[in-house]
């Protein structure tokens, strides 16, 4: 797994959504330059035979027995990225935990899938047999959830108010466009009943003790906690969201007492003193004795390993960097073109928030409602998410249909209703406006070059066409290609021979070579590679 950044951050005109495709393009085109002979770049969230047997090149074997990092049974060492960090982290989440990591995952039950579906572990010590469960596809290591890929966007704020705005916002956005990305059905060689890779990524780095996850009373360990350390954030801050935030929060109260007592305001002293329930997972041995006043790294060792939908990045000691956020939801796509179109929405939705100061906040519970709908089998059609029915504070309206309730005196609970994804992005009469038609009015309002908007204007498309249906999310296409190969038997299994048919179709698209009108719309792969052209819909 390689992760691509780009060598320096995007400017803030409206041009810089040109250069976002290229960029990814060329870094797709550097790491291809150092493969071999028939080997391939793919960007797929998840490689649906990861943990089968002989997955890896050269084939190596699992040792649940001997010692090891992390003692899977499916998941050899030798697949564990070599930096010592990543078998640390992998041997101290297993060591924290008392046991290994357990990730079940809802099987799909197709027409000869047998039921009850159950497995048997021939090199199980019992842990396995214990740990699975009936109709799930079962999973014992860290591997099968950060050996997953997606697509992260980070932005910088002019000031750490505009941050936290930023922060909350966009996580009531998060499961949203989750589902909307969605493009992982796959897991350990069988067709699963999720599209999604979070909680899979969640339950593969819990490293919560049998006393924290509330099975046995507290006794070695401090606190209860209610979730991994990978999951949806716990509370909002800034001042607006402080109303919304309708989740237990676990803290450390000696540090949250430091804190205010040094003058930070209650929010964002609860948001630090959270991060700080959990230990370290690693820590490199020069990295003990820190200059805490300049330098960061004992907190970035905390921050780092609090993996949540979205993160907030305070500027580093004696840096130009300011506050940033970081939007983590995302399953990566395909095509450069899908990645690009996810990264500009999401970057035009923020600076729709800022200049209409719009307002997405519902109470936090209902956001992780939404993060579990959003990971089930197609929920881009048919989940319906909360989300607030008048964004727009002070009744500015962007939009027809976007303004404050009749009454004015809206309760918390008629601030919010149930919403598909297709209402959510392209509105519907009567109910909301849509997100898309709403970035359309921001467009319509700038002074853009006409490349510049029809490049926008494509990506849009497709965001628009993803939602409403028209065209399929990653996952779904996935799931029909396996359902129509030759070699399928109905029984939810992926052969070796069909993971490789899926595997190489996924590089035809991604490199442009095989057109795939259901997921891209037609004309895709006649691009222009002077220009900006992105496919026609």
């Amino acid at each position: 797994m390689i992760e691509g950044t780009p060598g320096q951050p995007y400017g803030g005109t409206m041009s810089e959504f040109n250069t976002v495709q290229d960029n990814m393009r060329k870094r797709r085109q550097e790491a291809a330059s150092e493969l071999k002979e028939n080997e391939a770049v793919c960007t797929v969230t998840s490689f649906p035979r990861l943990g089968c047997p002989g997955f890896t090149l050269p084939e190596c074997e699992p040792t649940p027995v001997e010692g090891g990092a992390s003692k899977s049974l499916f998941f050899p060492d030798e697949a564990i990225n070599k930096h010592p960090r990543f078998s640390t982290l992998t041997r101290n989440i297993r060591h924290r935990r008392g046991e290994k990591v357990v990730i079940n995952v809802p099987i799909f039950k197709d027409k000869n899938t047998p039921s009850p579906f159950v497995e048997t572990f021939p090199k199980d010590d019992g842990e396995a047999a214990k740990a699975a469960k009936p109709d799930h596809i079962y999973m014992d290591a860290m591997g099968f959830g950060m050996g997953n890929c997606c697509l992260q966007v980070t932005f910088q704020a002019c000031s750490i108010s505009e941050a936290r705005c930023l922060y909350d916002q966009l996580a009531t956005i998060c499961p949203i466009v989750m589902a909307l990305s969605a493009a992982a059905p796959f897991y350990r060689g069988y067709v699963s009943d999720i599209d999604c890779r979070w909680g899979v990524i969640s339950a593969s780095v819990d490293d919560r003790t049998r006393e924290e996850r509330g099975l046995e009373p507290l006794k070695n360990n401090h606190y209860r906690i209610s979730k991994s350390r990978y999951d949806s954030i716990d509370s909002y801050l800034s001042e607006c969201g402080e109303k919304y935030n309708d989740i237990d929060l676990t803290i450390d109260k000696e540090i949250y007492e430091h804190l205010v007592k040094e003058g930070i305001d209650h929010l964002l002293a609860q948001h630090i003193a959270h991060l700080f329930i959990r230990d370290p997972l690693t820590l490199f041995e020069e990295k003990i004795h820190l200059d805490d006043a300049n330098e960061s790294d004992h907190f970035e060792n905390i921050q780092s390993t609090n993996w949540q939908t979205m993160r907030f990045k305070p500027p580093p000691p004696n840096s130009d960097i300011g506050w940033r956020v970081e939007f983590r939801p995302m399953e990566v796509q395909l095509t450069d073109f899908e990645n690009s179109a996810y990264v500009v929405f999401v970057v035009l939705l923020t600076r729709v928030i800022l200049s209409y100061k719009l307002d997405f906040l519902i109470p936090l519970s209902k956001v992780d409602e939404n993060m579990k709908v959003a990971q089930k089998r197609d929920a881009v059609r048919q989940g319906m998410f909360y989300f607030r029915k008048d964004i727009c504070k002070g009744g500015n309206a962007v939009v027809d249909g976007c303004g404050p309730a009749q009454n004015g005196k809206e309760t918390d609970a008629e601030e919010y209703t149930l919403m598909s994804i297709d209402t959510i992005i392209n509105g519907k009469d009567g109910v909301f406006p849509g997100l898309i038609p709403i970035l359309n009015s921001y467009l319509e309002n700038m002074e853009v070059d006409v490349d510049t908007r029809c490049t926008i204007l494509n990506y849009l498309k497709l965001i628009k066409k993803r939602a409403s249906g028209e065209l399929m999310t990653v996952a779904r296409w996935m799931r029909e290609f396996i359902a129509k190969h030759p070699d399928y038997k109905q029984d939810s299994v992926i052969t070796d021979e069909m993971n490789y048919s899926l595997i190489w179709k996924c590089n035809q698209i991604a490199q442009e070579q095989a057109e795939c009108p259901e997921l891209l719309g037609v004309g895709f792969n006649k691009i222009k590679h002077s220009g900006n052209k992105t496919g026609s819909f």
